[in-house]
């Protein structure tokens, strides 16, 4: 039992010099690595929550830019509606106008034909009745004014 005790204080003593201080050294260098590994991991996934929070930010800010692009979007779309509207508008009372101006001209121009026609059988009608062969133009200047001296109602009677 001595030579037992003997060799294990000799083993002992021999993993003590030689193994141990490598074995230690290794196990804390394992140690050590391990405590770094995971302080990394840590550092990469607080910074992983920064950045996702970030990200959330940023793409929360892109949909309420988004809203703000649609709602001015729609503005414009409203606005350049009612000019648009605005502008028909416009155009259809010109065109009205010149229409209403247009049939104007027109009735004028047809009540002077009408006048000049109404001149010109008075005229013949009254050279007939009378038998003798007036000055055409001094007639035509007679009834003229004969017809501008009636009044709108007495023309229509």
């Amino acid at each position: 039992m001595v030579w037992t005790l003997v060799i294990f204080l000799v083993l002992m003593f021999v993993l003590t010099k030689f193994a141990f201080k490598p074995i230690t050294a290794a196990v804390e260098a394992r140690e050590k690595a391990l405590e770094d590994a995971i302080d990394a991991a840590r550092r990469d996934r607080d910074e992983a929550a920064k950045l996702l929070d970030e990200h959330r930010k940023l793409v929360d800010q892109a949909h309420a830019d988004a809203q703000v692009f649609i709602v001015q979007g729609r503005a414009a779309g409203e606005k350049v509606k009612a000019e648009l509207v605005e502008q028909a508008h416009r155009e259809q009372q010109h065109v009205i106008e010149r229409a209403q101006a247009e049939i104007a001209r027109e009735r004028d121009r047809a009540r002077l034909d009408l006048r000049r026609e109404a001149v010109d059988l008075a005229v013949r009608g009254a050279g007939r009745v009378i038998e003798q062969n007036l000055d055409t133009e001094s007639n035509r200047a007679l009834v003229e004014n004969f017809l501008a001296s009636l009044t709108p109602a007495e023309s229509k009677a």
